[in-house]
């Protein structure tokens, strides 16, 4: 098949791979414009304009498709379809129909569950048994296609969302793949989702990363490891921006801290747990301003955390 891809960030390059490393042919590649980064602010490409450098394949950055000019280009490759991984942009009713097959999507959720823009954290936080990717069919309302596939992926009890975004954009690329091979084969069946089923994953925001000791050590938990890697979840000790990396629940051993209010730390000289609404977290990889990420005992090492509030 002659394909157009259309993705920018990391967890799109493997499905980017997948398409170079098969036997279809990718005419174009579409991807987000340079952006400023850094300290400097200099531009730099997108991961996945990166990769397509290395091909020499034609790499369109356009601002929207709402333009004839940049409607015509896509018509002009007379593609059977378009592969669309995290590409950021939403794509009007015109650039959807220019394929002959239409717009088909790698999604990183078991939707219906989860349609939006941060499926692999919310699913997390949720404290979901199991997440995946599935391959769907592109229309215009929200993540809402008919479904062409799923690879399902059980979460572990140590999985942060970076993690999951690596596992689940590898499985991505397998249904990727799968699902073009029974396309071109005539066999693949599309399946309605339930709308009765419909969850929405909400863009990530800095202030929810803000701990609330109130909350359990359960819950503060899966928001450790669903805001691992950003914004990090923190908290603040000595009118400082304490960053939580990762965290465990522990059992409750020692039942003078069952009266100390939320937030209030108990230590040892290589633990430091902290007293939540219902349990204790022990905090296990911490971050201060200006500083790197370390271990708890080597924070320890340097501060005196038994009895501190944070929060």
């Amino acid at each position: 098949m002659k394909i157009i891809f259309a993705g920018t960030p990391d967890f799109a390059v493997p499905s980017l791979q997948t398409l170079l490393d098969s036997k279809h042919e990718i005419c174009a590649i579409y991807t987000q414009p340079d952006r400023p980064a850094g300290r400097g602010q200099q531009l730099h490409c997108s991961p996945v304009k990166a990769l397509a450098l290395t091909h020499a394949i034609p790499v369109f950055q356009p601002l929207s498709f709402k333009t004839d000019e940049d409607l015509q280009q896509l018509l002009s490759f007379n593609a059977d379809l378009m592969v669309v991984v995290a590409y950021g942009m939403i794509l009007t009713q015109a650039a959807l129909e220019a394929p002959k097959l239409g717009c088909i999507n790698v999604h990183g959720s078991l939707l219906p569950r989860w349609r939006g823009a941060a499926p692999i954290q919310r699913a997390l936080m949720a404290g979901d048994a199991k997440t995946g990717v599935t391959i769907m069919q592109i229309v215009r309302k929200l993540d809402a296609g008919d479904m062409l596939h799923k690879e399902e992926y059980t979460i572990n009890i140590n999985d942060t969302a970076s993690d999951l975004h690596d596992i689940l954009a590898t499985l991505g690329a397998l249904g990727l793949d799968k699902v073009l091979t029974q396309i071109d084969s005539g066999g693949i069946q599309a399946k309605v989702q339930d709308e009765r089923l419909v969850t929405y994953a909400e863009k990530l925001t800095k202030s929810e990363a803000v701990i609330d000791w109130q909350q359990s050590a359960h819950e503060i938990a899966l928001k450790v490891r669903g805001f691992n890697a950003w914004p990090v979840a923190q908290t603040r000790y000595q009118d400082k921006v304490l960053r939580i990396w990762s965290s465990e629940v522990i059992e409750m051993t020692d039942q003078h801290s069952l009266a100390l209010s939320p937030g209030t730390v108990c230590c040892t000289n290589k633990t430091m747990d902290v007293v939540t609404g219902k349990g204790l977290l022990r905090l296990l990889e911490i971050q201060l301003p200006g500083g790197k990420r370390m271990n708890i005992q080597a924070f320890l090492n340097a501060h005196a955390m038994q009895g501190v509030k944070l929060g």
